[in-house]
């Protein structure tokens, strides 16, 4: 069972060492981006210099560095979904020597009057996924522990933000009625695909993750809503935030 994948007993045969070599220090702070757009807006706007890449039997990902108000940044496109994006963390940890992550992504709605026209802080997260099960005891929820840290960072900035529990889930396509209804029943006020294995790899290796999410879609017994998302995903609006709490953490 999934359940009884967490072993801190026994050693990793697999190390990110027989991959990359040494581990790298070039930059402490660093942004998980999964917007494509976003990520050309600082190609484009910023001077940035690609530090690393992650390799892959199915192409390179390239990490870049960019320096925003003297703070010498990283970054990189994610992949999408818990176990990629939690596993690309780690590694660009290895890679760039970043400890502290500001991860932000869109989400989709469950409660649309507390979440609307606000950005959403994880204050847990239900482990519908499979990857923290390797990183974390089991448990129903795993607690995002920064949360508190980015809710009065976002305080000092006036950004308006909703507190609150989420939802990770590996597939975007069965959120049925029922799973709704009793995330929904535990305080669930949106769902997601990455936090709860992010948070646990974080955690596992001694990590600091911001996270916040902009809801897009919206999910409710009445049916599902889909025009919001494409401007939760592109909102450059939400890389300037990050930016900044880059810059406070």
């Amino acid at each position: 069972m999934i359940i009884d994948c967490y072993d801190i007993e026994t050693e990793p045969i697999i190390h990110l060492k027989d991959f990359y070599g040494e581990q790298k220090h070039m930059v402490d702070r660093c942004l998980i981006i999964f917007s494509k757009e976003i990520h050309e807006h600082l190609l484009s706007t910023y001077d940035c210099e690609e530090i690393s890449c992650f390799h892959a039997c199915n192409g390179n990902i390239p990490i870049y560095k960019m320096n925003y108000k003297g703070t010498d940044i990283a970054f990189y496109l994610t992949a999408i979904g818990s176990a990629l994006a939690s596993c690309l963390c780690y590694e660009a940890n290895w890679l760039t020597g970043a400890t502290k992550f500001v991860m932000f992504g869109s989400c989709g709605s469950l409660c649309r009057e507390k979440t609307e026209g606000r950005f959403i802080i994880p204050t847990e997260s239900y482990r519908g996924e499979g990857c923290s099960y390797y990183f974390a005891k089991p448990a129903d929820y795993i607690k995002i522990k920064n949360s508190d840290k980015l809710a009065a960072i976002f305080d000092k900035m006036n950004v308006p933000y909703v507190s609150g529990r989420v939802w990770t889930t590996d597939s975007m396509i069965r959120e049925t009625a029922g799973l709704v209804a009793k995330r929904k029943a535990e305080g669930c006020i949106a769902v997601e695909m990455e936090v709860a294995g992010v948070q646990s790899v974080c955690d596992f290796y001694g990590l600091e993750l911001y996270d916040f999410l902009e809801a897009g879609d919206v999910l409710e017994a009445s049916g599902y809503e889909v025009e919001g998302l494409h401007g939760a995903n592109h909102n450059l609006g939400k890389l300037y935030i990050a930016l900044e709490t880059a810059l406070q953490i």
